[in-house]
């Protein structure tokens, strides 16, 4: 099975992100990350969620909407 990023969510200005990831072994997990304009366009490393493991992709998104503040801003305006 592969590994690595299997989903990206970005916020409209595209600088904040949570990528989905796929471990080796099958599970997620999640990790969110900022793009400052001082870091010349790179991103930044805010939160690893590598403690928690997902069975699903779709468990993995879940949780890191209940747990990143602006994705479940975005979110629930989307849904609105």
């Amino acid at each position: 099975m592969a590994k690595g990023v299997v989903t990206s969510l970005h916020n409209d200005a595209v600088d904040r992100c949570v990528d989905i990831v796929r471990r080796a072994d099958g599970t997620f997990g999640f990790k969110e990350f900022r793009r400052d304009p001082e870091d010349s366009g790179g991103w930044t490393l805010v939160w690893d969620n590598a403690a928690a493991i997902y069975a699903t992709e779709a468990e993995a998104v879940t949780a890191a909407t209940a747990s990143v503040a602006w994705l479940r801003d975005q979110q629930a305006a989307a849904a609105a």
